[in-house]
């Protein structure tokens, strides 16, 4: 059973969202780093980058595989989790905890689940 935290939003592409006022923290879900196994590596963006809703944002690579990460919001980078560049098995420890990017919101997010949506999506 993954870890569906409340007080969050997931995307169909396994990603949550915490979303304060007009940033958006973004990291993957629990389900999806058990899916790539262990992280290796992660490619972050640049703050900066124009973020688009379920366009690729960044790449985590794992011993199995490299994925794309898609942005489950639209707006500009403010900030990445530099600390994945040095210890990307963050990521598998604690998925909550290895955020990814700080989003600054262009509008209102939508197609996001609920964390019993979420639930439900991948068959848990």
């Amino acid at each position: 059973m993954s870890i569906i935290k409340d007080g969050l939003l997931y995307a169909k592409t396994h990603e949550w969202v915490k979303i304060e006022g007009d940033m958006a923290t973004v990291g993957v879900s629990d389900f999806a780093q058990k899916q790539l196994t262990d992280v290796v590596y992660v490619d972050l963006p640049d703050v900066g980058k124009e973020a688009h809703s379920g366009k690729p944002l960044l790449t985590i690579e794992s011993v199995k595989s490299a994925e794309d990460v898609f942005s489950p919001v639209d707006g500009t980078v403010q900030d990445v989790n530099r600390e994945l560049s040095d210890e990307p098995e963050k990521i598998n420890k604690d998925p909550f905890g290895a955020w990814l990017v700080r989003i600054k919101l262009k509008n209102k997010p939508s197609g996001l689940m609920t964390p019993e949506e979420y639930k439900k999506f991948i068959g848990e």
